[in-house]
């Protein structure tokens, strides 16, 4: 009774902002009060937790209860603050935060570390591992880093492989803050992944460099949280870092969960979404609604009317939403971003509204005529603004000159021209992805079906490696180099327009299309033919000598005919007419990658000649260049290789089928050949003209004496390669197929397993 006197005798506007923070506050602890069930505690030291987490010796029914208790906190009572842990109360993944808006878990996880003495001897190694069976982890919120000048790194799950390079020679080269492989390298972590191994190694065992960096070390952090400088090239700064894991409710998609509403978590005014990342689904509330969405009754209403006041008439709060009026005798919606609320007094003749509504219509038409033209002379100007700085200009003349006197040129599109063949570059359109760029199957306006190379990232050095690209295409005119059919220069970076290759890489067709591969031997002897053909033509008969420098399966497309293509010279290098070696950054691929040129970073045509090899070594084993699910003796093909045929066990290791189809002097002679390939010494190496004459007689010989090859002709090709895989057909790949393992400034690599 005292409280209510009070109250009359304040001001009406005092005790209006009393009742309106007092609704506010309501609104604002509704969601505090419903993130657990009733009676159950939501908070272990500095975390708090919302359901369907719950504490260990909290009971039963305050966490969702399913067969892997993924969803019980740990609190160890006996630190100075408790601390929430999952697994157990003395593991070592500390829970750091949970997110209900964005479902996310963030953990402590431990650093890889590998040390040594100035000797090289090793002081102390550590491989650490991860594993929620239920919740994977981040592929938006995280990265893999490896820090170190001689030092490689790996992460590993149950069917993926992926890591990175990091080199240096002196502390001067590292960039405080560059993370690019110079010191520091990272690389992206893959989807629906539950669980890793870290491994670090080191090529030189430190060895010269032990002053300034005796330790190499990796680990999986939340991006932005390490920052590389020069300082921590001497030893890691911490030894646990944290890491971010989706949480959802497992195994089940929303289809699958709503047929038992027993167990179905999403409660009302809620809905439910599959998981993008990892196999479960996810609740969230109503638009209009705030709270735990796994509680009964845990997402209430929002009251907009207090807390985003959004009429300047009279506010109606509605479930999910509110009405916006006006008093009697004014007109208007009502709403402030509206026509509001005019009193109709204001308007007694219409003459005077017209006249507004016409005045009113004619300034919008002028405005709307000025901003297009002002938008349009923009876009012209940022076109040509791309165009000058992507050397448009200077490199449509350096093409036409270079091809001037020969039956076609390269073609500059426009922008519009490629929007239009590529449905605005449309996700359906998209033939493979990588971390370079995105390859778009294109239909330009005379129906001819091109393959569109739009990079993704997008800085400089993007540009100057697809402008190397062009350079180095408009100078070949070879049956099994891919045809580059033009270029467009009006966009932020490049774009690439070649002939579209329906079949595949070469990779696809040894290793993704089953467990054993069904190219015939012919079919894989006339495919290194016309490779080496295309490599000996680059060195020797080229208007200028160029080196290709990644040679490797995956950039050996193949087309509808089986005929082999060689695609992807972003890498590639122009030999300069005063000499025969190049001094470069090492760039390659892991397995595939010249150890000579490794070292010496000396590039020659021998180094593409070490790459043929080990491609040689393929064809005839049927195993991957690099794959770490080998034994550690067998985990290199070049070495493994070699190591055979040193060993007389050559024909332990080739392919059936090519044991099979073949006859053991042909494939003993392109054994030899593949092994003097890969022979260390480049001099010692055959060129690549040398390669393609010895597979050429080759093939001569099969094609006189027939009867000492049981691979038959094209016809008999075709058919022991059956039935073509989805997965194989119609793509240019071009290091844009999702496994771009090229060592550029980092090194992304992945190795499927028998998917």
């Amino acid at each position: 009774m005292g409280g209510s006197m009070l109250l009359h005798r304040l001001p009406l506007r005092v005790v209006l902002l009393f009742c309106s923070l007092v609704a506010l506050f309501s609104v604002v602890t509704a969601d505090v009060v419903h993130t657990t069930k009733p009676g159950c505690a939501n908070r272990c030291g500095n975390l708090t937790f919302p359901y369907p987490f719950g504490l260990k010796d909290a009971g039963n029914d305050c966490y969702y209860k399913e067969k892997s208790k993924s969803f019980l906190i740990f609190c160890n009572d006996s630190t100075d603050p408790p601390t929430p842990r999952m697994y157990s109360k003395d593991s070592n993944f500390q829970v750091l935060d949970i997110s209900m808006e964005n479902h996310e878990i963030s953990v402590t996880v431990f650093v890889a570390k590998d040390c040594y003495t100035s000797s090289g001897t090793s002081l102390r190694k550590n491989h650490p591992h991860f594993a929620l069976p239920k919740f994977p982890i981040s592929s938006a919120k995280n990265k893999f880093i490896a820090v170190g000048c001689d030092t490689y790194a790996t992460f590993s799950g149950s069917t993926y492989v992926t890591g990175c390079l990091s080199s240096c020679h002196s502390v001067l080269d590292v960039i405080n803050g560059s993370c690019s492989g110079i010191g520091c390298c990272e690389t992206s972590i893959p989807r629906d992944a539950y669980r890793y191994n870290i491994s670090v190694a080191s090529y030189n065992y430190h060895l010269g460099i032990s002053e300034f960096n005796p330790c190499g070390y990796a680990f999986v952090a939340q991006d932005g949280f390490f920052n590389f400088s020069t300082d921590n090239l001497r030893e890691p700064p911490f030894d646990m870092v944290p890491l971010v894991v989706d949480w959802l409710i497992p195994n089940k998609t929303c289809n699958d969960a709503k047929k038992n509403t027993a167990t179905y978590m999403c409660q009302e005014n809620s809905n439910c979404t599959d998981a993008e990342n990892g196999k479960g689904y996810q609740c969230h509330c109503l638009k209009g609604f705030q709270g735990n969405p796994y509680l009964q009754n845990g997402c209430q209403d929002i009251n907009e009317c207090v807390i985003l006041q959004p009429c300047v008439g009279i506010c109606t709060n509605l479930p999910g939403t509110y009405n916006c009026s006006c008093p009697k005798g004014s007109r208007g919606d009502g709403k402030k971003d509206g026509n509001g609320c005019t009193p109709t007094k204001r308007f007694r003749s219409m003459d005077i509204v017209l006249g507004l509504n016409i005045s009113f219509l004619l300034v919008l038409l002028g405005a709307s005529w000025l901003y297009w033209g002002l938008r349009e002379r923009k876009i012209s100007r940022r076109r040509e603004k791309f165009f000058l700085e992507n050397g448009g200009r200077l490199m449509l003349q350096k093409i036409l000159s270079e091809r001037e006197g020969s039956i076609e040129s390269a073609r500059i599109f426009t922008d519009e021209e490629l929007k239009k063949a590529t449905d605005h570059y449309h996700e359906n359109r998209i033939l493979g992805q990588g971390g370079q760029g995105t390859v778009y199957r294109g239909i330009l306006a005379d129906n001819t079906v091109v393959a569109i190379k739009k990079a993704k990232i997008l800085d400089r050095s993007q540009v100057e490696e697809f402008i190397n690209e062009l350079i180095i295409l408009s100078q070949i005119n070879h049956r099994n180099v891919v045809k580059l059919i033009g270029c467009c220069f009006e966009t932020e970076v490049p774009l690439l327009v070649y002939e579209f290759v329906t079949n595949g890489t070469l990779s696809d067709h040894i290793h993704k299309c089953g467990h054993d591969s069904t190219l015939s031997w012919r079919a894989r002897l006339r495919i290194a033919g016309e490779t080496a053909g295309a490599l000996s033509y680059l060195h020797s008969d080229a208007s200028a000598h160029i080196l290709h420098r990644d040679i490797k399966s995956t950039n050996i497309l193949l087309d509808e005919n089986y005929t082999a293509k060689v695609a992807d010279f972003g890498a590639s290098r122009l030999v300069p007419l005063d000499g025969t070696q190049l001094t470069t950054l090492v760039q390659g691929t892991l397995g595939y990658l010249d150890p000579e040129y490794l070292c010496s970073s000396q590039l020659t045509e021998k180094s593409d000649v070490y790459s043929f090899g080990v491609v040689l070594a393929e064809l005839l084993t049927g195993l991957r260049a690099l794959s770490f699910e080998r034994a550690e003796n067998e985990r290199n093909l070049s070495l493994y290789f070699t190591s055979a045929i040193k060993g007389e066990r050559l024909f332990e290791i080739i392919n059936p089928m090519v044991l099979n189809e073949g006859n053991p002097e042909e494939i003993t002679e392109v054994a030899m050949l593949a092994n003097q390939c890969l022979t260390v010494k480049g001099e010692d190496r055959p060129t690549m003209k040398e390669v393609a004459m010895e597979l050429e007689g080759l093939m001569r010989v099969m094609d006189r004496h027939p009867w000492l090859n049981r691979s038959g002709d094209l016809e008999e090709d075709e058919h022991f390669l059956g039935e073509r895989s989805s997965e194989c057909d119609g793509i240019l790949r071009s290091n844009a197929s999702g496994n771009d393992d090229s060592i550029r400034n980092q090194v992304p690599f992945e190795i499927e397993s028998g998917r």
